[in-house]
């Protein structure tokens, strides 16, 4: 008996693979469209992921490790820019200014 989700042993003994597709076929594209997000950056990664289309499923994952990595060097960079002053103590008419 097999794992729930897992294919009979008999459906990949006649060759196909798991899920009915002979070995070294390649995928079908999954024709998944990406909205662009205004960074050139951010866009040509995800751009990247289309790539995933065209190759076999076992080497998505190095598309994949590619996007991912992108995107982390990029937040990464947000965080090594100097953001804007931090508020200081509120001053004005009827506050006492704490230097004083």
């Amino acid at each position: 008996m097999s794992e729930p989700g897992t294919p009979a042993p008999e459906a990949v003994a006649d060759g196909s693979g798991a899920g009915g597709r002979a070995p070294g076929r390649e995928s079908e594209p999954l024709g998944v469209t990406l909205a662009l997000t205004g960074d050139v950056g951010v866009d040509a990664l995800m751009e990247r992921l289309a790539d995933a289309d065209a190759l076999p499923t076992d080497s998505h994952a190095e598309v994949y490790e590619d996007v991912h990595r992108g995107l982390r060097d990029t937040l990464t960079a947000l965080d090594s820019r100097p953001g804007p002053p931090a508020p200081g103590p509120p001053t004005g008419p009827g506050r006492a200014d704490p230097a004083t």
